[in-house]
C-alpha cells in the first residue's frame, strides 16, 4: 500500500511541478520501513530517484508537509453527544410487617442508608418505573397490609377484653 502511494505521487510530481512532490531519501526510508527483507529490493527499485523528483526536491521542503488524521478546528467539532455514566444502586428492603427502608449507593460511596420509607411510596414508584415491578411489590404489600389488619384485629378483641376486666373490677 506504501508502494502505491509514493508511485502516485512521483507521478503527479512529474505530471504537475507545482505538486508538492516527496523527497527521494524519505520515499526509501518510509517504503524499507514498510516492507520484510525479501521485499526490500524490490521497493528500493521503485522508489528509485527519477530526475523529476530530484529537481523537486526544493519545492517539497518549501510546501508544509500535510498532517496525518483529521484537522482539529470548531468546523470538524464532533456533534455527537458524550455520554457519562453514573452507577447508582438504590435498595429498596421490605419487611412482612410493612416497614420498608430505601439505600443508596453511588460507585462504592453510601449516600443514604436505612432511610424509612412508606409502603404507599414504594408502590407509587415501582408502578412509576414498570408494570413487571409494581406487581410483585404490591403482593408483597398487600401482604403486609392483611397481616397488619389481622394483628388489628387480634389487638382490638384483647383491648375488649382488657374492657371488660376492668369493669367487673370497678363494679
Amino acid at each position: 500500500m506504501t508502494v502505491d502511494v509514493l508511485t502516485h505521487d512521483e507521478e503527479t510530481a512529474s505530471a504537475t511541478p507545482e505538486a508538492p512532490a516527496v523527497a527521494t531519501d524519505e520515499a526509501t526510508t518510509v517504503t524499507e520501513s514498510a516492507s520484510t527483507s525479501s521485499e526490500g529490493a524490490a521497493s528500493s527499485e521503485a522508489a528509485a530517484p527519477s530526475e523529476d523528483s530530484a529537481s523537486a526536491e526544493p519545492a517539497a521542503e518549501e510546501a508544509p508537509k500535510p498532517k496525518r488524521g483529521r484537522p482539529k478546528g470548531a468546523a470538524t467539532a464532533s456533534t455527537a453527544k458524550k455520554t457519562r455514566t453514573v452507577e447508582l444502586i438504590l435498595t429498596v428492603t421490605g419487611t412482612a410487617d410493612g416497614e420498608w427502608q430505601a439505600e443508596l449507593k453511588n460507585g462504592s460511596k453510601w449516600v443514604a442508608k436505612g432511610l424509612e420509607i412508606p409502603a404507599a411510596a414504594v408502590s407509587r414508584a415501582a408502578k412509576e418505573l414498570h408494570a413487571d415491578l409494581s406487581g410483585p411489590i404490591d403482593e408483597v404489600i398487600n401482604q403486609a397490609r392483611e397481616a397488619q389488619v389481622a394483628k388489628v384485629a387480634a389487638l382490638e378483641a384483647e383491648l375488649e377484653k382488657a374492657k371488660q376486666a376492668l369493669a367487673e373490677l370497678d363494679a
